[in-house]
């Protein structure tokens, strides 16, 4: 088993981006998802969905003020 964990290929930083990307909205299928989830980089997820996750709230603020400014 230990052995298995070090021959197992990570996904690149550009996966894990589309990963996450899928994921936020909500249309990955679910063989591809099983697959993806066995080779992902916990790092990677981890700091995408955090950016993912800025970049949505800063999004939704500034259409806020745009349209309460109008």
């Amino acid at each position: 088993m230990a052995s298995e964990h070090k021959n197992r290929k990570y996904l690149s930083l550009l996966q894990s981006v589309k990963l996450v990307a899928w994921s936020f909205l909500g249309i990955r299928s679910r063989a591809g998802y099983e697959e993806d989830l066995g080779r992902v980089n916990p790092l990677h997820v981890v700091a995408v969905g955090l950016v993912g996750a800025l970049l949505l709230v800063g999004g939704l603020i500034m259409v806020a003020t745009w349209v309460v400014g109008k």
